[in-house]
């Protein structure tokens, strides 16, 4: 019987050693668990400050870009508008010359036929 009582203690003993190391284990795994979700946490957090300022940065980008756009549209109107101008400009040009020319040859016409 005391052999059946030294076995019995050898197996609780086993047992009780076995209880310990898997609580050590759960408490290791428990202290990784904190860590991730403390991780996680953090993480969840950067997002949702990235996103807030993701969100900002599109929205000054689409106000700029419309922006640019109506800096485009001025400008081509404003480059169609002078070109315009230069093309009276020059078509005025040759109307005052021709008209100059057509009143010098009728100027020089009256002034032979005045001699």
């Amino acid at each position: 019987m005391s052999q059946q009582g030294a076995a019995l203690q050898t197996y609780n003993n086993e047992l009780v050693k076995c209880i310990e190391d898997l609580c050590s284990k759960r408490d290791e795994l428990n202290r990784q668990v904190q860590q991730e979700e403390e991780e996680k946490n953090k993480l969840q957090n950067d997002i949702r400050i990235l996103t807030e300022k993701l969100s900002r940065v599109n929205e000054s980008l689409a106000k700029k870009m419309a922006s640019r756009t109506e800096f485009d549209k001025t400008i081509a109107e404003t480059q169609a508008a002078y070109m315009k101008i230069l093309e009276s400009s020059q078509t005025l040009l040759n109307v005052l010359k021709r008209e100059a020319g057509n009143l010098g040859k009728a100027t020089e016409v009256q002034g032979s036929s005045n001699t």
